[in-house]
Parts: structure tokens; sequence; C-alpha cells
């Protein structure tokens, strides 16, 4: 009896290994785009950004995790439900609780504005735009899309591109009075969902906190280099609670950050140049600091480097050419400052270029049963380049022919591929689809 139940039972822990397998990879499937993207805003601050500071009150979950208001993308014609605008969907219900005296309210005024998001994960952009409650819109009402003006006021189109984790639009606040709600909405490029903050104002009227932080002391500045500089600060202090710094070179506003970071590294600049740094505080009411002391520094100069690197020397083959690939390698090159990269040559057609530490490199997507000749050359950060390495010869072994995958393809068995610079073969005859890429489908393509 023992040994006829030890398979059977064997058996079925093993499905039931399976199928939680199973479950948790569709778990990650569906939530994953949940997953990688975050972010709110903290100036001024949103209605989830005061729970955390704990200036709202009752407001649930939302306060260990402001930046979770997620749901599809489209507004107005799409995205949260008429009476779930500010909980983006639901999630966090005490959001949507709505009253003319519910939620504490920063001070407004018309005209230029500058929002500041805190993305938590940046994620490729779509556009972030922004809408404003119509003047006579009902304060005791759940928000709806009758309660706005469904034409954003400021409309942004990033284009695809990745924000970096603080990101501001400054956008023309149109004229009103009294208590208002601002609906901003980012919009995710490679997903269907976007985020959503609602950001309670009061235009005109009286705020409870008029008193700014105080300002920033001991900027100062380290790891000077041509084009870049570390500043880094002291806390400044509020009665309520510091939102965010801003930094400034001059009157010109370089970068903006949270209420908890004290550093920032300031990129892009300019070789031998002369730039004044300060940082000023600000809370969520919208109070700003005075500047903190100010910090001069000045790039040091490019050196003029006109010596190009020696070439590379011992180019040869390593292994046996397959059908398809030649695996190459070679001898350091020396430069008068350094060497940066290595571009790889197929005949007079560049192949790659990799970094100045790498000295192999495997050649793909080659013909089977054919000859080629490879050089490399060594180049500098100054675009300097070497002279050709000596050239090496190297024929291919007989196989099958080999092209680039591709979708909408019909693969037999034993076809050979290459894709993103590997090569694959096709274990299953297929027609071929987006998203079934080899290194995506290992059941249908083994990597060589």
């Amino acid at each position: 009896m023992t040994q006829l139940r030890l398979p059977h039972y064997s058996l079925f822990k093993l499905l039931v290994a399976g199928g939680m397998m199973l479950l948790m990879a569709v778990v990650m499937l569906l939530f994953s785009d949940r997953a990688f993207a975050h972010g709110y805003i903290d100036s001024p601050g949103s209605r989830p950004y005061l729970c955390k500071l704990g200036q709202n009150k009752n407001c649930g979950a939302i306060i260990y995790e402001p930046q979770s208001l997620e749901a599809p993308k489209g507004f107005p014609q799409a995205g949260p439900a008429d009476g779930k605008i500010a909980s983006a969907g639901g999630a966090f219900p005490e959001l949507d609780q709505q009253s003319a005296t519910r939620w504490t309210k920063v001070p407004m005024t018309a005209g230029t504005k500058t929002f500041t998001w805190k993305l938590t994960a940046p994620h490729a952009t779509s556009s972030w735009k922004y809408y404003i409650t119509k003047q006579n819109w009902d304060q005791n009402a759940p928000l709806s899309r009758a309660s706005f003006d469904l034409t954003p006021f400021c409309s942004v189109n990033y284009g695809g591109k990745k924000p970096p984790n603080t990101y501001s639009d400054t956008c023309n606040v149109p004229s009103r009075t009294g208590y208002q709600v601002i609906l901003a909405v980012w919009e995710i490029a490679d997903t269907a969902n976007a985020f959503y903050n609602v950001i309670d104002v009061n235009f005109g009227g009286d705020s409870s906190d008029t008193q700014p932080p105080t300002a920033p002391t001991g900027l100062s500045a380290s790891n000077l280099t041509a084009t870049s500089v570390s500043l880094t600060w002291n806390a400044s202090s509020d009665n309520v609670g510091v939102s965010g710094y801003k930094i400034y070179n001059g009157s010109t506003l370089v970068a903006a950050v949270s209420g908890s970071t004290l550093n920032y590294n300031v990129t892009g600049l300019t070789s031998n140049t002369s730039y004044t740094f300060t940082v000023r505080a600000e809370d969520s009411a919208g109070n700003a600091s005075s500047a903190s002391n100010a910090v001069t520094v000045t790039t040091p100069a490019v050196p003029v480097d006109n010596e190009a690197p020696t070439a590379p020397t011992g180019l040869h083959v390593m292994g046996t050419p397959t059908s398809s690939s030649v695996r190459l390698m070679w001898s350091a090159s020396t430069d008068n400052v350094g060497v940066t990269g290595y571009r790889v040559y197929r005949g007079t057609t560049l192949v790659t270029t990799v970094s100045g530490t790498t000295l192999e490199y495997t050649v793909t997507g080659l013909t089977p049963d054919t000859s080629y000749s490879f050089t490399v050359r060594a180049v500098d950060a100054a675009g300097n380049v070497s002279a050709d390495s000596n050239a090496v010869n190297a024929k291919t072994a007989s196989g099958p022919a080999v092209s680039e995958w591709a979708p909408n393809v019909a693969y037999t068995a034993g076809t050979i591929v290459t894709y993103d610079g590997k090569t694959y073969e096709c274990r299953q005859a297929h027609t071929s689809l987006v998203g079934w890429e080899p290194p995506s489908a290992a059941s249908l393509w083994l990597l060589k």
C-alpha cells in the first residue's frame, strides 16, 4: 500500500507547487504595472501628501503610500469614476469624503505656479495635465466630472521620456475665488494607467499657515568636476513641516527636491565657468524661506587633448567560428588621458563600440561559410581615434542561413536567427508574434 501511495502523493505535491508558481506568475503579470510607477505632488501639498504629513486627519492607509493613487488613464473620457476621483478609483475611500471643511487648504493665487511631483519610481511618461474646479462647484458633493472645467489649464506633452525623481511643471493657474480643487494627472506612456492627485486650495482667503520655514544653513559644495558639483545643506525647520527645497544658480531654478532630501548633484555644467548656488525651503502652504548662504564654485577647464590612443595590438580569433559568429580578443591601447572605448569593424563597416575596459567581442549575425576581415580602433574622451589594429581574417562554419528575428514569420524547428546580438535556434515550429521574442520565449528558442 505504502509503495503505491508515495508516487501519488509526490505527484500531488508537484501539482500544488506548480499551481502556486502559475498563480504567482499571473499575479506578477497583473500587477507589474502598479509596481513600477508611483508618484505624488508635494508642492503645493496635495491631499494625500498632507495626509502623510498629518495635516489632514483620518485619511486611512494613504498616509503610508501617497504615491499609489493609480487608475486607468484618459481622463475625462476614462479614468476613475465620479465620486472616486480623489481616491483614484476607491482604493483609499477616505480621500473621497468631500465637504467645504473636510480638508486642509493651501493658499493659491492666479498666475504662474510651480507644481512639483515626487516620483518614487519614475516611468516613461506621455503627459502631465492639470484641471481645476468650476467657480461655483458644489463643495459638499463628491468630486465628479461636473465639478471640473474639463479643459486642462495646463497640459505638458512629455513624449514618452522618463522624468527625474523630482519633476516640476510651471503652469498659469486661472483666476478663482475661495475654495477650489486642482486635479493633477500623470499619464504613463507604456501602461494603461495614470496617477491622480487632488490639491485643495484657497484663493484669496486666510491660511492657517503663514509662517515660512527657516533658511537652510551650511550649504557646501564638493566633488567638483568640469560638468558637475555635489551640494549639501542642513535641514530647515517649520511650524508645520518642510515639504521641499529648491536649488538656485543665481536667480535660476536648477532643481526641486523633497523635504527629506538634503543634497543634490548638479549636472550639465560648463567647464571653466563660475556658478553661485543657494537653496530655499518651502512648506506645503507655499511659504518659502529666505535663501541659504551662497556657495560659489568655478568648474575646472577641460585640458586640450589632441593625442590619439595607440592602436590595439594582438587582435585574434578566440576558439572556432560558428556558422554565424566570430569571437574576437585584443590587447589594450594606451592614451595620455584614458581610453574610453573600442570600435570593432567588419571590413570598413562599424559593428559595435564597447567600453574602454572591454577587450573582447563576439560578432554575430554572420553568414555561414563566408570569409570576413576584422579590425579594432581605440577612442578617447576627446574623440581622438587610434590607427587600426592588425587585421584578422576568419571564415564562418557551414550551416543554415541566419536572419534577424522578426514578428509574423513562420519558423520551422532548427531555424537559426539573431536577436539583440545573440543567436538562437528554433525549438518547435511556430509563427512569431510580438511578445514572443527569443529572450522571452525559452520554450520556442534555444540560446546558442
